[in-house]
């Protein structure tokens, strides 16, 4: 990306709304290269400009990746008016255009994905991929071999085809904790798996997405920026993903 617009790169950087900021540059609260500069059609050279607004040295960000571990209580959601989301969490992101990727229950913990890379975003999210999210499940009553057949042959819930097959995995010598891994992202789909054999769910928390997985030094509502590595291979992870007919 080479030159934009003064009040574009602001906005961007979740400094206002387009009209907000242009009265801030009217007023020279804005610099650049030291020197005020009042004009919002100015074009800026993200790679040489040096911006600062009201003092604050501001640099450009175009796209930012953030690793969530969502706690209970908190909605995966942009904004709401009653709850607190996902985007509330984020404290230090630059950018205003930030979504969660596909979404977590409100009562679900573990794993989110926060970017505004909505090209990332919809090749995790399509159907056609079948991106693996693997889930560590709490039920209360023992799941039997017979219910784990049926989870990983794919069952009924409700909708036009079965659940694609699950895998099964860390059953609990209790059986009533265990980590599974689907293929798929229907509506409250592990919740209505595990009715459709008879239990329920008392705690869900999603443990990785793709290549993926949630830092275990994270404790709830904490998050952090994914390094390189993982943007790289969760990019080259989505993008390797093929259209399946099971």
């Amino acid at each position: 990306m080479g030159k934009i617009r003064l009040d574009k790169f602001l906005a961007d950087m979740g400094l206002g709304t387009r009209s907000e900021v242009k009265k801030e540059i009217h007023k020279g609260q804005v610099r650049v290269n030291g020197i005020p500069e009042k004009s919002p059609e100015y074009k800026l050279d993200i790679q040489k400009d040096l911006v600062e607004i009201n003092g604050r040295q501001i640099s450009y960000a175009q796209q930012e990746y953030y690793m969530l571990n969502k706690p209970a209580g908190v909605v995966s959601a942009t904004e709401d008016k009653r709850d607190t989301t996902v985007l509330d969490l984020i404290q230090e992101k630059q950018r205003k255009d930030l979504f969660p990727v596909g979404r977590l229950d409100k009562d679900t913990e573990g794993l989110l994905l926060i970017t505004n890379d909505g090209s990332l975003a919809h090749q995790l999210l399509s159907p056609k991929k079948h991106v693996k999210k693997t889930y560590f499940v709490r039920v209360e009553k023992p799941v039997s071999p017979e219910d784990v057949k049926m989870l990983e042959d794919g069952l009924d819930i409700g909708e036009e085809k079965k659940t694609l097959p699950a895998e099964i995995s860390h059953l609990s010598p209790g059986k009533t904790s265990l980590c599974l891994t689907i293929k798929e992202g229907k509506f409250h789909q592990i919740k209505r798996m595990f009715q459709a054999v008879d239990n329920k769910v008392l705690y869900l928390k999603r443990l990785s997405m793709g290549s993926l997985m949630l830092d275990e030094n994270l404790a709830p509502g904490e998050y952090r920026p994914l390094t390189e590595e993982e943007i790289e291979r969760l990019k080259e992870h989505a993008g390797k993903q093929k259209s399946s007919n099971i």
